[in-house]
Formats: C-alpha cells, sequence, structure tokens
C-alpha cells in the first residue's frame, strides 16, 4: 500500500473546510489527539455563514493547534509534517488553514501535505486507537459518504484509488435533514434533532416520495419537496398538526431517507460483488443509519465497518491519517498550492 518506514512518523493535521477548527496528531498511524472547535455563531441563522465562519477560524486555529501538541503530548518540532484539507468546502474558510500550515510548515521547515476532505473522511476507518487496533476495510471496499454536503458511493481500490460510483444529483441526505428540520422548527443542525425525535415516532406514519434515478445515483430533493406539501396540507387543516406529529413525521422522513441510501448501496454490492461494506461522514452518526448497516451485515453477510462518533463530522484525524499515507508515499505539496472550493475525488 505504502513504502515501508522502520521510522517514526508524527503528523499533525488541519481541518477547516466549513465551521469546525480541529487539529489532530497522529504518529504511525495512531492517533495522539484530536481536537475540535465548533462555531455556535450559525444556530441563529439556520445554517452556516461563510464570512462569520472564516473569521472564526482565524480566533481558533492557534489555540486549537497548541491544545492538540499539548495532549498528544509532544513539541512541534517533533513533526514530521502537516497535513491539511485543500478542499472541498468554504473558501475562505480552507484559506485559513492553508495559509495557517503554510506558514508553520516554512517555519519548522517540514513538508506540509494537501488532503482532499471527502477522501479523508473514507480514510477515518485506518485510524487506530492503539498498535492492537487491527480492524479496518481491506481493499476493494465500498464506502457510503454521507453528510450535510455529500451523499455518495465510492469504490475504494486503495488509499490513494477512489472512484465515485454514485452521488446525489440535487441535495445531499443531511441537506434534507437539516432543510425539513427547520420547517418542523428544530433550528440547526437539524439532523441529530430528527434522529432523537424519531425514536419516538412512526417510520411508517407518512409515505414520502422516493424518486427513481438510473443507476447508483440519488435524489432527495423529490423527497424533500413530498415532506414539505405533506406540511403545508396538513396545516391547512390542523394548525398544531406539526407540534401533534413531530416524532411521527422525523421518524417517516429518516426511515425513507435511509431506505433510498441503503437500496442504491444493495444494488452496488450486488453487481460489484463486494461486501467489504464501510459508512462515512457526519449522517453516519444516525442511529437508524447505523442499524440499518447491522442488519444488512447479518441479512446479507457483509463486513461492515462504522467509524467511532469522534469520526464522522469533520476533523482532523483523518486528515492527519491521509496524510501520513501520503508522507510515506512523498507525496508533498509546493508552497504556492491554493485551496479549492469544489474537488472531486
Amino acid at each position: 500500500m505504502c513504502e515501508n518506514s522502520t521510522m517514526s512518523v508524527t503528523i499533525l493535521g488541519i481541518e477547516s473546510s466549513c465551521d469546525d477548527t480541529s487539529a489532530a496528531v497522529i504518529r504511525d498511524g495512531i492517533i495522539l489527539s484530536n481536537v475540535i472547535a465548533g462555531q455556535k455563531v450559525h444556530e441563529a441563522y439556520g445554517g452556516v455563514v461563510p464570512e462569520l465562519a472564516s473569521r472564526a477560524h482565524q480566533q481558533n486555529i492557534i489555540p486549537v493547534v497548541h491544545e492538540a501538541l499539548k495532549q498528544a503530548g509532544i513539541g512541534k518540532e517533533t513533526l514530521d509534517a502537516i497535513a491539511f484539507t485543500r478542499g472541498p468546502g468554504l473558501l475562505g474558510s480552507l484559506l485559513v488553514g492553508t495559509s495557517f500550515t503554510k506558514g508553520l510548515a516554512t517555519a519548522l521547515e517540514i513538508p506540509m501535505v494537501e488532503v482532499n476532505h471527502l477522501q479523508a473522511h473514507v480514510l477515518a476507518h485506518f485510524i487506530k486507537a492503539d498498535e492492537s487496533d487491527t480492524k479496518h476495510p481491506a481493499f476493494p471496499f465500498l464506502c457510503l459518504l454521507v453528510s450535510g454536503g455529500n451523499s455518495q458511493i465510492i469504490l475504494v481500490r486503495n488509499w490513494n484509488d477512489m472512484e465515485v460510483i454514485g452521488q446525489t444529483i440535487d441535495d445531499a441526505a443531511g441537506e434534507a435533514f437539516d432543510k425539513c428540520a427547520k420547517v418542523l422548527g428544530l433550528g440547526y443542525p437539524g439532523g441529530p434533532m430528527v434522529d432523537r425525535l424519531a425514536k419516538e415516532g412512526d417510520p411508517m406514519a407518512f409515505r414520502l416520495s422516493k424518486p427513481v434515478v438510473a443507476g447508483y445515483d440519488y435524489s432527495f430533493s423529490g423527497l424533500k419537496t413530498s415532506f414539505l406539501y405533506l406540511i403545508r396540507d396538513a396545516l391547512k387543516e390542523d394548525p398544531d398538526f406539526i407540534e401533534k406529529r413531530k416524532n411521527d413525521l422525523c421518524a417517516s422522513l429518516q426511515y425513507t431517507v435511509i431506505e433510498v441510501l441503503m437500496d442504491k448501496l444493495r444494488k452496488a454490492v450486488k453487481d460489484l460483488k463486494i461486501r467489504e461494506v464501510a459508512v462515512a461522514g457526519g449522517v453516519s452518526a444516525n442511529s437508524a443509519l447505523r442499524k440499518a448497516f447491522e442488519e444488512h451485515a447479518e441479512k446479507y453477510r457483509w463486513n461492515i465497518y462504522i467509524p467511532p462518533f469522534a469520526y464522522t463530522t469533520d476533523n482532523a484525524a483523518m486528515v492527519a491519517m491521509n496524510g501520513y499515507f501520503k508522507y510515506l508515499d512523498k507525496d508533498f505539496s509546493s508552497m504556492d498550492i491554493a485551496p479549492f472550493s469544489r474537488v472531486v475525488i
């Protein structure tokens, strides 16, 4: 997979693609620290405000990196390289992480390693808690990457050889959760609140639209629209409809989104005859999706890989892990590199 290295390799990872500032230290694939600073300022706006996000990153990045090094018990002089998220993400936020990395790498005279944010989510499965931690997917494997901005099925042939074989043609699954949650008055981010309320609801209470899309691609805009129309029409009959049926609405929404995701994943597994199956991204924290994975593993004899909750949302541990693999292959970045808001795997 990578060149063998007899010397210990210590990587600092920096993640600043959206509204979480994160720094982590990984040594030879083993996690030493993973520090995340969130930004509550966006809750009042029902979504991430790019300008506010980049300003908060500027305030957070130095103390977050300091804390990551402190928790790892190392000095910055111990670092062999710095891995950073180049994209995709919010350009202003990415610029903060990229600029900081350039400055620190120059000062320490060590290489910097660019990381694709989406690939990093997939490679979070290779982060080791300690030397005895050997549970990770075998190549090739399929990974369902689901987050607020992405819903993809990825064929992973190797750590540096990934192909998107299916993706959303409109809204991502997490985006559908957030937008529908906003209509229900649940605030932002909506996904975790939908998950919590759905546990008390009936997933069969309401039938929602499931768009038919060819191949392994997804579509969630029709589902979202049918959800909005359902509420609009019901509110005409009963102004208290949302409050009375909130749990059932969340359960029905969650059930339909997960059914759409798993239908396509099941088709990909069957067609490609690959039973090593992983899930990654923020929506992989959803309890119903995790349960669906476990049920599929039992029914279809899949070998499944579900990340620890710490590695589901945006975090620097996954960036450092990707950077570690790239370091072993001497895949370094030049100082004139610029971030991109849209990057494909």
